[in-house]
């Protein structure tokens, strides 16, 4: 045997040794059991899928799940029974997990009544397409209320609620007759709910009927509230509001004519005559 075989059957050797070493190693290795460290916990209740605001939960709309310990959620609960029949005062989505600012009290009862904190009010407007800025307003957006009245002699427009949440939005369908008793036309009303103050809700319902509402979108990141005079026809035109207040004009005046006081023409002067009748002396006026 020459050289260069003994060195191909050395490297044979090798290769098949190293081969059986290593699957022996892995089957040993393999059949090893498996030791799970165990991780603190803690059970979180979470939404078991996307839920609406108003919604009274049941025990299908919930699951249990596991929580780190190391990062702890202030508030959560532990147990199906403790969120029961709790109505949601605002959207979750799927394995969110549930705490008391997004609960409301058994007693609160479901629906959008219960989404309502204390002192605020819940009103409606029917917008459109325009009105309702495309489309793009949704439930949690912030929007500023405008209203347009019309005067005979001028127009104004000003915002009666800053800074305003969006509860709801929604399409609701309408019939229409037609000249022809059994055709009917269905047209879309989109009806956007709003969370007000009282003051607020009062001021809207004045401007839905004494005016034209519009809905105007802002960032929700933006809590200032809007204060503005309102802008009028002959402002929008670039003329004072001197220039467009009506001129009043009074009637023409008549003439005074004053009394100018004369004095009397004198008297003519008074002559006498001294007359003499034989011893009797008279004497006689001539005008």
């Amino acid at each position: 045997m020459n050289r260069q075989k003994r060195h191909l059957v050395v490297l044979v050797v090798a290769v098949a040794t190293a081969t059986i070493a290593s699957v022996g190693v892995y089957r040993a290795v393999d059949r090893m059991p498996v030791r799970e460290v165990p991780l603190a916990h803690q059970s979180v209740v979470v939404a078991a899928r996307a839920l609406p605001m108003g919604t009274q939960l049941t025990e299908r709309d919930v699951k249990v799940v596991a929580w780190p310990a190391s990062s702890p959620l202030a508030g959560a609960y532990g147990t199906v029974a403790e969120v029961v029949n709790r109505p949601l005062i605002t959207a979750v989505l799927e394995n969110e997990p549930l705490v008391p600012a997004k609960l409301a009290s058994r007693e609160a009862g479901s629906g959008l009544p219960s989404a309502i904190p204390r002192g605020m009010r819940a009103i409606s407007v029917k917008v459109n397409d325009v009105i309702g800025v495309a489309g793009f307003i949704q439930p949690g957006s912030r929007v500023d209320l405008m209203v347009t009245m019309r005067r005979r002699d001028d127009s104004v427009t000003r915002t009666v609620a800053s800074n305003v949440q969006v509860m709801s939005a929604g399409t609701r369908q309408e019939q229409q007759k037609q000249p022809l008793p059994d055709a009917k036309s269905t047209t879309a009303t989109t009806v956007v709910t709003l969370m007000v103050t009282p003051g607020d809700a009062e001021r809207i319902a004045l401007a839905q009927s004494e005016g034209q509402i519009m809905l105007v979108l802002r960032n929700p990141l933006d809590g200032d509230t809007a204060t503005t005079a309102g802008v009028q026809t002959a402002a929008l035109l670039g003329q004072s509001e001197a220039a467009s207040a009506p001129v009043r004009t009074s009637a023409p005046r008549r003439p005074v004519v004053k009394e100018v006081a004369t004095e009397a023409p004198a008297p003519p002067p008074v002559r006498t005559v001294e007359a003499i009748k034989a011893a009797k002396r008279t004497e006689e006026v001539i005008r």
